[in-house]
């Protein structure tokens, strides 16, 4: 099965490829449409090579959520990029980081909260809890949750389909101290979740303005408790990992810094110090991909330096 998964996508690059309309503005793109999974919906994978890629050569692996938001404004909704591919360009370029590729996942649009709310602490909510939560709309009154929590699925496609193919089909370093996630908001939550997950796979996660109460208000929500009582109990292992978090002051990052100090304090109490976790606060930055892409070499540098 696998061989057959490997064989379908390799040649899905060659003949039905969407590279040309994810444009970059250093190195290169390897692009996926519909890559498939029994786990989740189909959904695109882009890869990001930098300049000089060269299969002589191992790189490290970071793995980034919204794959739609991070290279090109001129093919999502919001017409906003984080700016991924000048970002790491300008680090390695610097040499302050090792080499490296991006892997974008492209989030799978009215799913994509199902994919990224992480399940387990969802699923420790009474059931009262949980029913209320499924029932709540956004301003449109389109409900928040297409469907039941899914995000151990998702994982399970990240961890047992596209890792294995990635590893494969790309000269890169396996091991888990080359191996990171990153994402914002939701996939803030979901790179928090995945780390906590698969300790052994994933050896640091970034979370930009991470969407600590999982819907839009901090009022009567038992979201943020369920996640520090997760957060509490799974931590990975400070010896062996990187964490970053950060948030802006502004629009709906004004929700997350009571929690943020509440996690940060149990990373603290974790044994996580400034070796290996950074957390910080970014005056009048709001959320949004400029925001996030205006601090990225912050956490890029983080994780992958030299």
């Amino acid at each position: 099965m696998k061989h057959l998964l490997l064989s379908f996508l390799s040649i899905s690059l060659v003949i039905s490829g969407y590279s040309q309309e994810t444009k970059v503005s250093n190195g290169r793109i390897v692009s996926f449409t519909n890559f498939p999974s029994k786990y989740v919906a189909a959904r695109n994978v882009d890869i990001w090579l930098p300049e000089g890629y060269s299969s002589q050569k191992k790189y490290a692996v970071l793995y980034m959520h919204d794959g739609q938001m991070l290279f090109d404004s001129t093919n999502n909704w919001a017409h906003q990029e984080w700016g991924v591919d000048e970002t790491l360009s300008k680090l390695l370029a610097e040499k302050k980081i090792r080499n490296c590729i991006v892997v974008g996942i492209s989030n799978s649009g009215a799913q994509r909260h199902i994919d990224y709310f992480p399940q387990k602490p969802f699923e420790a909510l009474t059931a009262y809890q949980q029913d209320t939560l499924y029932k709540v709309a956004r301003g449109n009154g389109v409900s928040v949750f297409a469907g039941k929590v899914q995000s151990d699925a998702y994982l399970k496609f990240l961890v047992k389909e596209l890792k294995p193919f990635i590893d494969s089909a790309f000269s890169v370093k396996k091991d888990r101290a080359n191996t990171f996630i990153a994402g914002s908001s939701m996939g803030g939550l979901i790179s928090m979740y995945a780390i906590c997950e698969y300790p052994d796979i994933y050896g640091g996660a970034a979370c930009l303005s991470t969407h600590w109460t999982g819907i839009f208000t901090n009022h009567n929500n038992p979201i943020p408790d369920a996640f520090m009582d997760y957060l509490s109990r799974h931590l990975p292992s400070a010896k062996t990992h990187k964490l970053y978090f950060d948030h802006g002051t502004i629009t709906l990052d004004t929700l997350y810094e009571p929690h943020q100090i509440r996690a940060d304090a149990i990373f603290h109490a974790g044994g996580y110090t400034n070796r290996n976790f950074m957390s910080r606060v970014f005056e009048g930055a709001s959320h949004n991909e400029r925001s996030w892409a205006k601090r990225l070499d912050i956490p890029m540098e983080f994780l992958l330096k030299n």
